[in-house]
């Protein structure tokens, strides 16, 4: 009887050390997506037809997490992350805004077209995208219109802060701000085309 009830004990707390490790993870991480913020237009026209290349990003900012950069540190925010590769979302909401602020059907990113039939190819190099220590959020880059048929276009320096308004959640008010400055981005290239 005493082995019966010696077993049914350890039975019994191995079953509560295994309820007690098998409860689900939390996960408190928040994804977050970068988005067009210039007002909708649907586009009717072919022309013109161009691409965005895939923007190159300083090595610190090509990463799943959020980062801030200040007094010669990169925080990384581990619960704080990117949807989808931030250079890819780069490409995406410059190829919308170009799209809402030219009403062409033919902007988009360079690896959406099937072939090379686009006439320009918008090449963007970024240095920084990150806030400030002041609460602003900097957009510091190269870009350029470059045509797919004659001599190399000369990069055109760009700068551009944008106040960050703190949001309802963790970074949504720096995403906005991400947004608003690539808008800002794209209006000077759309003044180009």
């Amino acid at each position: 009887m005493k082995e019966i009830i010696t077993t049914f004990l350890i039975f019994l707390i191995l079953s509560l050390v295994g309820c007690s490790l098998g409860r689900p993870v939390v996960d408190k991480s928040v994804n977050h997506l970068l988005e067009s913020t210039l007002p909708e237009r649907t586009p009717a026209a072919a022309k013109p037809v161009v691409a965005i290349a895939m923007p190159s990003l300083p090595p610190y900012l090509d990463r799943r997490e959020l980062v801030t950069r200040g007094e010669g540190q990169i925080v990384v925010h581990e619960n704080q992350l990117w949807s989808e590769p931030l250079d890819a979302a780069v490409a995406r909401v410059v190829a919308e805004n170009l799209r809402r602020l030219s009403g062409s059907t033919n902007i988009q990113p360079a690896a959406n077209f099937v072939t090379r039939d686009y006439t320009v190819l918008i090449e963007i190099r970024i240095d920084r995208f990150d806030p400030s220590l002041d609460g602003r959020l900097i957009l510091e880059c190269t870009w350029k219109r470059q045509p797919i048929v004659g001599s190399a276009a000369t990069p055109v320096a760009y700068q551009t802060s944008v106040t960050i308004v703190e949001g309802s959640t963790p970074m949504s008010g720096r995403v906005a701000a991400m947004n608003e400055a690539l808008a800002r981005l794209s209006r000077e290239v759309a003044a180009t085309l």
